[in-house]
């Protein structure tokens, strides 16, 4: 950690380039010699990702960033707040901690908080940042977490950890076992220190396949921002026994979106042709799986079992987006030939070819009011759907 980076001239000179090129910026001479200058690029660009993921630390003065992919890689603070609300107690434990953004959520949430970081620059810097935030609870400690659980030798609340999806040896992986700590190898050392964990995955991993690992899963919540899945955080409960609650939530400037469900519970979806609504369900209920759940719970009618859209005659709240259907267009030549040289929003569910394929076969160009859906309805055929979005 370079104090330098902190006195006032460079913080000036920071804030008054967070709108710089850093590539043309890098081509000038540095103006503060006693100052690494790759250092302060990486300042402002670290900076530059943060004005709309990190805003807390973005106006508090005197922060340290680490690298520029150590933020992107790093919670945002809306997603931070979502896993916060969902566990507190008195004391929690992040084995895992990098930036320590849920941590500064965490610590609002439980009387004590402590952060675990293998790099120990990282650790002063976080520390450092944390004295700039205001908060006094949490405790930070280098090292390996496994020797810091060992060394503090007590009992936590709640245990969080964010393995590392990078294996030395394999490289990015999928499979939780493959992950840096192997989580599923080492609950039983995990509950002589808690009995209960959040587990923070990337949004790749396959639920099935997380729940063939894992033991004593009570919830899973699948967290997008603005219709894209960030992550998955599966509630580890020593002992529970029973099926995990599926959670699906879609943080959007506009509103919550959130869908329930209980995994390997049965939902009967009722099918039918599209009528006068389209809906589409958002990313993480896509990532979930619970397609009849929808169905069921909605009152809403399926086009086709593996299409995933849902119509109906009557305007529902929909987590996800909703259309207006204009008009079914049945998908065959004579018809097709009438929606060309004209401009589309595409998409497919259920269907035999690729968007870059139809636009360039049906001459559709991008863009406009019109959203497209090509999929395939309840009595197997092709069709599109020319729709309105509300």
């Amino acid at each position: 950690m370079d104090h330098s980076i902190l006195t006032q001239v460079v913080q000036d000179f920071i804030n008054q380039n967070i709108s710089a090129n850093i590539t043309q910026l890098a081509l000038q001479k540095n103006p503060f010699p006693e100052t690494n200058w790759t250092l302060i690029l990486q300042q402002i660009a670290a900076k530059q990702k943060a004005i709309t993921k990190l805003p807390s630390w973005f106006k508090t003065p005197n922060i340290y960033y680490p690298s520029k992919v150590s933020v992107e890689q790093t919670s945002s603070e809306k997603t931070a707040r979502y896993k916060s609300d969902l566990i507190s107690g008195k004391n929690l434990i992040d084995l895992s901690g990098g930036f320590g953004v849920d941590d500064f959520y965490f610590a609002q949430r439980f009387l004590n908080v402590t952060h675990c970081e293998i790099d120990i620059d990282l650790s002063k810097i976080v520390q450092h940042n944390f004295e700039q935030l205001g908060v006094s609870n949490i405790e930070c400690i280098s090292g390996d977490s496994e020797v810091t659980l060992t060394n503090l030798n007590k009992s936590f609340d709640w245990l969080y950890i964010d393995p590392s999806r990078r294996n030395e040896a394999k490289g990015k992986v999928f499979m939780l076992k493959d992950c840096l700590p192997n989580v599923p190898e080492k609950l039983d050392f995990y509950y002589r220190f808690t009995s209960n964990l959040m587990i923070k995955t990337a949004p790749i991993l396959d639920i099935t396949a997380g729940l063939s690992e894992l033991q004593n899963v009570k919830a899973i919540h699948i967290v997008a921002l603005e219709n894209e899945v960030k992550e998955l955080l599966w509630i580890i409960e020593k002992d529970w026994i029973g099926n995990p609650k599926i959670t699906t939530i879609n943080l959007t400037k506009e509103k919550t979106e959130t869908f329930s469900f209980e995994w390997n519970s049965v939902a009967v979806a009722e099918y039918s042709e599209p009528k006068t609504y389209l809906y589409e369900p958002n990313a993480a209920i896509m990532k979930s799986g619970g397609f009849d759940w929808i169905s069921a719970q909605f009152k809403l009618k399926k086009l086709h079992p593996h299409s995933h859209l849902y119509t109906s005659d009557t305007l529902i709240e929909f987590p996800g987006r909703v259309f207006a259907i204009d008009q079914i267009v049945p998908y065959n030549k004579t018809e097709m030939k009438l929606l060309g040289n004209q401009k589309a929003n595409i998409t497919i569910r259920n269907f035999p070819d690729t968007v870059e394929n139809i636009r360039k076969k049906w001459k559709i160009n991008d863009g406009g009011n019109c959203y497209s859906f090509f999929t395939t309805d309840v009595n197997n055929h092709k069709i599109v759907l020319l729709c309105s979005k509300l």
